[in-house]
C-alpha cells in the first residue's frame, strides 16, 4: 500500500519515484487537461460524470486520451485501491504529449496520462468559509479544465495571505465563479449559479446540487447575478468536487449570507446523502 501514489505513462510507484520526460509539453506550455474528485472507500465518486468532463476537455483541445473512458475508469479504481485510507483524493490529467518544443505538435500524437492520489477528508459543511473578490482576468476558455492555471495560483495564494478560504471573480461586475470552486447563492428561496458558458467550468458537484435543489422543490435560475447580488444575497455557496457544498459568513471583510440556514441545510443534507449512498460513507469525518 501507499502513503500516496503517482502515476505516469504506464509506470506508477510513490512521487519520488516517478519521473517525467524533460519534453513532456505540460513543461512549456502547461499542454493538458485535467479532472479530479473525492475516491471513498474504493469508489471514485462520480466517475462517470468526471470521465465525461475530462474526454470533453481533451476533445476541445485535440488531445488524444491513450485510453478510452471504461479502460480509464478502471485504472482509477485500481489504483485507488493500493493507497491507504479510506477517503482520498483523486487527480488525473492527460498531457499532448512528449516532443521537441515547438508551438506545433504533430498529428496525432499520443497523449501521456497521469495519475495522483493521496489521502483527504471533506471540510465541516457547516463550517463557514471567508470570501474576498477579484476582477476575472482569466482568457475565456474556462469551460475547459485546462492545465494553465496561472490566475487561479496567484489568486488562491492572495486569498491564503489575507486569511480567506477562497477568492470570487467576476467581469463587469458579473460574477463568474471562484479561483477553485464554483459560487452560487440563495436569494427569498430560489437558488442562482451562473450558466454553463464558456466564463465557467462546468462543475460536477454543481450540478448535482442543482439537482438536489429539484428533489427538494427549490426553484433554480441559471442566470448570471452581480456582485450587488453576492453581497445581498441570504446565503453563499462554494461548490467543488472536494468540498461539495460548503456556504461563506464573510466577503470582503463583511458578514455575508447567514440568512437562510433551513434550505441551506436541506441542500447540505441532500448532497452529502447522494455522496453516503453513492460510497457507502456514514460521515465527511474519517
Amino acid at each position: 500500500m501507499f502513503k500516496e501514489l503517482a502515476y505516469y505513462d504506464g509506470v506508477y510507484g510513490t512521487p519520488e519515484e516517478v519521473k517525467v520526460p524533460f519534453n513532456d509539453r505540460v513543461h512549456f506550455f502547461g499542454d493538458g487537461v485535467y479532472d479530479a474528485t473525492v475516491g471513498a472507500n474504493g469508489k471514485v465518486y462520480l466517475l462517470k460524470d468526471h470521465l465525461d468532463r475530462f474526454y470533453s476537455s481533451a476533445r476541445a483541445l485535440d488531445i488524444r486520451i491513450p485510453l478510452d473512458k471504461p479502460a480509464l475508469g478502471a485504472l482509477l479504481t485500481d489504483l485507488l485501491a493500493k493507497v491507504e485510507g479510506t477517503t482520498h483524493f483523486v487527480y488525473w490529467q492527460v498531457t499532448r504529449g512528449v516532443n521537441d518544443r515547438d508551438h506545433t505538435y504533430p498529428e496525432g500524437m499520443p497523449g501521456k496520462l497521469w495519475v495522483m492520489i493521496r489521502p483527504n477528508r471533506l471540510n465541516d459543511p457547516d463550517v463557514p468559509i471567508k470570501l474576498i473578490t477579484r476582477p476575472d482576468t482569466r482568457f475565456y476558455h474556462c469551460n475547459i479544465k485546462t492545465l494553465n492555471l496561472i490566475p487561479s495560483v496567484m489568486a488562491a495564494e492572495e486569498a491564503k495571505r489575507l486569511g480567506v478560504q477562497e477568492t470570487v471573480f467576476h467581469r463587469g461586475g458579473i460574477v463568474t465563479e471562484c479561483a477553485h470552486s464554483n459560487v452560487s447563492i440563495l436569494k427569498n428561496g430560489v437558488f442562482y449559479s451562473h450558466p454553463n458558458d464558456e466564463l465557467i467550468l462546468r462543475g460536477i458537484a454543481k450540478t448535482h446540487m442543482i439537482g438536489a435543489c429539484y428533489r427538494l422543490g427549490i426553484t433554480v435560475m441559471e442566470k448570471p447575478f452581480t456582485l450587488d447580488e453576492l453581497r445581498d444575497a441570504d446565503e453563499i455557496i462554494v461548490s467543488s468536487s472536494s468540498n461539495f457544498c460548503l456556504h461563506a459568513c464573510e466577503l470582503d471583510g463583511a458578514p455575508a449570507g447567514g440568512r437562510d440556514p433551513a434550505t441551506l441545510k436541506a441542500i447540505q443534507d441532500a448532497v452529502l446523502q447522494e455522496y453516503f449512498d453513492y460510497t457507502g460513507k456514514t460521515s465527511v469525518v474519517d
